[in-house]
């Protein structure tokens, strides 16, 4: 059996190892003319890492990662709101591994045969014909096999071809991401600081490196201020407590990364025939929860286990779409309500959250993530 597979993101790549570990015959075609993951970090917690040691990787990504990941609020001038201490979280879940984009990449990159990716291979479509799934690329080429992955992102061709070109819920703020070395004296800082319509936060990603982000509400497709990415945050983040202005200070303006932030209503169903969808192409989710790859993770873990000794293609890809597609839906809906707590501006508002979120017992806390890190199948 020959799976295609529409996209070369961490969902695509896990589809591939996961597909190739059940038996299958799994190629990934990707429109860039390299490959080449964005300069920003990612954290896999523990449900994506247990999927991660089904296939066999989990090992390669702790190596390259850091595993010290607690989860610290505070408000913009520094005051602590609340805390989930690193070996609260181990204890409770197991190891979660913050590293960056290509670093992940590459880890997934070496569990592949060399010529299992396909570049500068652009997906205009697709038609379904008995027993195959012929792929249609730009300039005339094409590509058969029994089943097609689409995991192409956001706006991805595949889904459109399914089930339309609805437009991505726009979620109402922007993001800025970055990476900056601040040497070893703050290594294993980490925070995420909410102000009023906007956050900031840092991670630890080790050897003195840090993964920040930040975000403010703005209207879609808002330009760059004149001044610069980098110009505008100190604007943003100046009066923010320590480090929040070195760690803008000292980013390159070129190394600042800007996106809106979308998400789409969950679907009920993922695809017809032998085509599915997997990651941001079926569910794409607010970065709140850090769930977005993860949850690509999950599904090409689960994608492999239902088409292992299946016969019937289309039988095991509806069973993997019913067996996710709860999953998901509940945490794109968690992770939307997260972010509309998160970007608050009105002022009681955001003092009735503090004060809500700094009143919660660790417990309490630890309950609430039960269901999105203390998950497997």
């Amino acid at each position: 059996m020959k799976a295609i597979i529409v996209g070369a993101g961490i969902g695509g790549l896990t589809a591939a190892i996961s597909l190739r570990r059940a038996g299958v015959e799994a190629v990934v075609f990707e429109k860039a003319p390299e490959l080449r993951e964005i300069g920003a970090g990612i954290s896999v917690w523990t449900n994506a890492m247990k999927a991660l040691e089904k296939i066999g990787v989990a090992d390669a990504v702790r190596e390259a990662g850091r595993q010290e990941i607690g989860g610290t609020i505070r408000s913009w001038n520094g005051e602590r709101i609340s805390e989930i201490p690193a070996d609260v979280l181990e204890k409770r879940f197991g190891l979660n591994v913050v590293l960056t984009r290509p670093e992940l990449q590459e880890v997934l990159l070496a569990a592949l045969p060399h010529d299992t990716v396909r570049l500068d291979a652009e997906c205009v479509g697709f038609r379904q014909a008995g027993s195959s799934v012929t792929v249609l690329f730009a300039g005339g080429r094409e590509e058969r096999g029994e089943l097609l992955v689409g995991a192409d992102g956001l706006r991805s061709v595949v889904r459109e071809r399914l089930f339309g070109g609805a437009r991505p819920r726009y979620a109402g703020f922007t993001a800025w991401r970055g990476l900056v070395d601040l040497g070893d004296e703050r290594e294993g800082e980490g925070f995420e600081a909410w102000g009023r319509g906007n956050i900031f936060g840092l991670v630890s990603l080790g050897r003195g490196r840090f993964y920040w982000y930040a975000t403010k509400n703005a209207p879609e497709g808002q330009r760059d201020a004149p001044e610069g990415r980098k110009a505008e945050l100190t604007r943003l983040f100046g009066g923010w407590h320590e480090p929040i202005p070195t760690v803008i200070e000292a980013t390159e303006e070129a190394d600042i990364l800007r996106n809106d932030v979308y998400d789409r209503e969950p679907l009920k169903r993922w695809g017809m025939g032998r085509v599915t969808l997997l990651g941001d192409a079926a569910h794409p989710m607010t970065p709140n929860l850090g769930q977005g790859a993860c949850q690509a993770i999950e599904d090409a873990v689960m994608l492999a286990a239902c088409v292992r000794g299946e016969a019937n293609v289309e039988k095991a890809l509806r069973g993997y779409e019913e067996r996710r597609a709860g999953r998901v839906a509940g945490v794109v809906r968690r992770s939307r309500l997260l972010g509309k707590a998160a970007q608050l501006e009105n002022p009681l508002l955001c003092a009735l959250r503090n004060a809500a979120a700094g009143a919660m017992p660790l417990r309490l806390q630890l309950r609430q993530l039960d269901p999105i890190l203390d998950y497997e199948e």
